[in-house]
């Protein structure tokens, strides 16, 4: 029971943080930051506390491809959005969401056919991301203007959403074994909640400015997977995440001062 009070705590934590940063900074900021480790890490974490680490270590080398089956997910929900975007508000919703879904596992039962190394995961995810860039660069940036008060109902749903996702995927991993826990540890657990929130409140274009930068911030799940492959039989689940974490923190800090440091260089040239 402690173990499952300490999912959903840490889990409505996360996606409660990231709602307000959408809200306060706009779903640009919060979408290069939900690339931040934290949906996968919560489920690496719990993962390796209930089935060892080892399990969570071979779980680790499929999450890389199961942020392929993210990417998917999240490029399916905008074509199907923008497509009913003529719909009423729930119904695109929806329609979107099983678009999304549908795509995601699709993608990840391919995956799960196919013996992965680390190294070879690693290069097909570095490729994905480049080639998410290019397909998501064309969608547009919009920034929230008239934020939305958050009500006890918001709070409810964002927090039960997330919840309920940890709680499932990492409940089932002793039964679908490593490398499907690996691909649903992939699953945007810290994002989708706040997706359908802004989707709900705002109408699709937040959501696809959100979809948008995801890919951006990539790098920092990428490399926390990495970290925590290679650092959880070494150091321990504590060590092993919090250099796994630090890791990614140093990637993130790094892009996010490159970002702005060529935005000053076009600045001051024009």
């Amino acid at each position: 029971m402690e173990l499952i009070l300490a999912k959903i705590a840490v889990s409505i934590a996360t996606v409660l943080g990231l709602s307000v940063l959408a809200e306060r900074a706009g779903p640009r900021v919060a979408g290069v930051l939900s690339g931040y480790p934290l949906g996968t890490a919560i489920l690496l974490y719990f993962i390796a506390i209930e089935q060892g680490i080892t399990f969570a270590s071979e779980s680790a080398v499929y999450a890389l491809p199961g942020l392929i089956a993210t990417l998917t997910f999240l490029y399916v929900y905008f074509l199907v959005s923008k497509i009913s975007v003529s719909l009423p508000v729930l119904v695109q919703i929806i329609l979107s969401s099983c678009g999304a879904f549908t795509g995601f596992l699709a993608v990840s039962w391919v995956f799960q056919l196919a013996a992965l190394s680390l190294p070879i995961a690693a290069v097909v995810l570095l490729i994905a991301i480049f080639v998410a860039l290019v397909l998501f660069r064309k969608i547009e940036n919009v920034r929230i203007l008239n934020r939305v008060r958050l009500t006890k109902w918001v709070v409810m749903l964002r927090a039960a959403l997330a919840a309920v996702i940890v709680l499932v995927i990492s409940g089932l991993a002793a039964w679908i074994g490593p490398r499907w826990s690996g691909l649903l540890s992939g699953f945007p657990v810290t994002l989708y909640p706040m997706m359908l929130i802004l989707h709900f409140t705002y109408g699709a274009e937040p959501v696809h400015t959100l979809i948008r930068n995801f890919p951006r911030g990539m790098g920092a799940l990428w490399v926390y997977i990495l970290a925590v492959t290679l650092g959880y039989p070494v150091l321990g689940l504590g060590w092993g995440t919090l250099c796994a974490f630090g890791a990614a923190t140093v990637y993130l800090v790094s892009y996010s001062t490159l970002v702005w440091m060529r935005q000053k260089s076009v600045q001051a040239d024009g």
